[in-house]
């Protein structure tokens, strides 16, 4: 089995449409792909109806959150989207979006970034986020490449534009997703390349609390990286995952790039009460 545990589509900041992610997932010859959209279920439902025939579809969403005064995300899979107090926090996360990048957007013209909000918000064609400011910024030829955009210069954590948003401290976070059922797994814990990452002795905390999991083969881990976060899962009892972090054209990942060891894709399936994965009919 081929087994991809964390993509986004329109309804964040992924450039596939729900629809198009699936299928997407279907020609990348996978057996399992999670939606993962940022704060938000809101593409779950195209996502199944399109399912290609034999393609299982994990509900999940990427969660905001803040350790330590470190921003990080959590993944969460399989729960339930009616549950009320993580639903709640879910529309709190989201609401906070937008004026977040109408300030960024003042901060870079007030640098004379020649962008305006009005496009980017037609770029978002879901939830607004970073990455649609920093297409703007490219689009403008203010940078290069969104990567560019993601630097002290302009839009990265602390950078001259940059603008803090609300964030579900990640304790909080474990306490919800298990609260609705789900299954709660680190997102790319040591990804040092965007920014402050926490330490080990944060991660045995959050073990500690409940956590399930760490994202261990991603994009931004490298060997050296991996090998730790494997020891690490194996010393505090975590499942490891691995898992491609699809944005469609807007990064360089290919869906099934990075994948989850069968074992640990069914340890969460059987973890998780608030929702099962779908499988296409054949």
């Amino acid at each position: 089995m081929r087994i991809d545990l964390h993509a986004h589509s329109t309804a964040s900041d992924g450039t596939d449409s729900p629809a198009g992610l699936v299928r997407a997932a279907a020609d990348a010859g996978l057996d399992v792909v999670a939606l993962t959209d940022h704060d938000t279920v809101a593409g779950l439902a195209e996502a199944a109806a399109a399912l290609p025939p034999g393609l299982t579809l994990v509900p999940g969403a990427e969660i905001s959150c803040v350790l330590d005064g470190v921003s990080l995300h959590m993944l969460a899979y399989l729960f339930d989207p009616e549950e009320p107090a993580f639903a709640r926090e879910r529309d709190l996360l989201r609401d906070d979006r937008v004026p977040r990048a109408q300030a960024m957007v003042e901060r870079l013209r007030g640098l004379g970034a020649p962008i305006t909000w009005e496009r980017v918000r037609e770029l978002a064609q879901g939830s607004v986020g970073r990455p649609h400011i920093a297409q703007a910024l490219v689009e403008a030829g203010v940078v290069a490449t969104v990567s560019d955009a993601f630097t002290p210069e302009w839009i990265g954590d602390s950078g001259r534009a940059h603008v803090g948003k609300h964030e579900l401290d990640a304790f909080e976070a474990v306490r919800l997703i298990h609260g609705a059922g789900g299954v709660a797994v680190f997102a790319h814990p040591m990804a040092v390349s965007r920014g402050r990452v926490v330490p080990d002795d944060a991660i045995a905390r959050l073990a500690a609390a409940g956590l399930d999991g760490i994202e261990v083969d991603h994009m931004d881990h490298d060997t050296d990286t991996r090998l730790r976060l494997d020891a690490l899962a194996v010393d505090l009892g975590l499942l490891a995952t691995g898992s491609s972090d699809y944005h469609g054209s807007r990064k360089t990942c290919r869906l099934g790039e990075h994948t989850t060891a069968p074992a640990a894709y069914e340890a969460i399936v059987a973890r998780a009460t608030g929702a099962g994965p779908v499988t296409g009919a054949r």
